[in-house]
């Protein structure tokens, strides 16, 4: 893993927007990263699933059929597995999938939103989308050359792994990570630039994944001394609650946050 620290706003935005030439993307300055704020440096990838403990591997499946049976009428309108993991994990339920997002300043947001983080240092990690590509199973790889597609939709991973327990026996003793596109659910999705990764077991992590992959990331390190004047500039550039959580729960997030004290 490479560390990159970064000293002020201006080296900030350097570091995270040097983005040469692109072969993959029609030679445009397109980056093959996606990004995921930490407002701890120390925060490792864990799903919202596995930070659940204990048996949390056997509460998986009745998690998922409770969530689909006790959802009111009409509100889960696709139950596929990819659409339901997209659609729980978009509200709130513990989910193996991790947000991410193609959009740098979105990441920084949510490493720089939580004041009672603003003694640590904050992280930003970057996966390369291209370079994990190159360790998936030999079908995944085809589906996305026959696709003429970067990420994975919901539609093509349905199509392809229909069930956790299919999705659990592919490669058991090789682990990957597949990045997919959630659908356009509400304007939160839309806005924040979203991607979802999933891994072929609950019980594995993110982290450790690539602890044995070091040459598919790196993170961006946000010294807490820099962080109010990072967040200070976002605001000016309106990447607020506001605009990624569209509607006034979002409004009234930022505005406590903007109004409120810092400590």
């Amino acid at each position: 893993m490479q560390d990159i620290y970064v000293e002020s706003w201006i080296d900030l935005q350097r570091v995270l927007y040097d983005i040469p030439m692109n072969q993959n993307s029609h030679m445009r300055h397109r980056s093959d990263f996606a990004y995921r704020g930490v407002a701890d440096r120390s925060w490792r990838l864990e799903t919202s699933l596995y930070r659940l403990g204990g048996d949390f591997t056997k509460v998986e499946g009745p998690l998922l059929r409770s969530f689909k049976k006790y959802a009111d009428a009409g509100t889960i309108k696709d139950d596929s597995l990819w659409s339901l993991l997209s659609i729980a994990q978009h509200h709130g339920l513990p989910t193996r999938v991790l947000d991410w997002t193609v959009a740098p300043k979105v990441a920084v947001h949510f490493a720089t939103v939580e004041y009672q983080h603003f003694d640590k240092d904050a992280a930003i990690w970057r996966l390369n989308i291209a370079e994990s590509r190159k360790v998936l199973p030999d079908f995944l790889r085809d589906v996305l050359r026959e696709e003429h597609a970067f990420l994975f939709s919901v539609e093509m991973l349905n199509k392809h792994i229909a069930t956790l327990k299919e999705f659990d026996t592919i490669r058991p003793d090789d682990p990957f990570v597949l990045f997919f596109e959630p659908p356009s659910l509400d304007a939160r999705i839309i806005n924040q630039w979203a991607l979802l990764t999933a891994m072929p077991n609950p019980s594995l992590t993110l982290s450790d994944f690539l602890a044995a992959h070091p040459s598919l990331y790196d993170r961006v390190i946000i010294p807490k001394e820099l962080k109010q004047e990072v967040r200070d500039k976002l605001d000016q550039d309106n990447v607020t609650e506001r605009m990624l959580f569209p509607g006034l729960d979002g409004l009234s997030q930022w505005l406590k946050r903007y109004y409120g004290p810092m400590f």
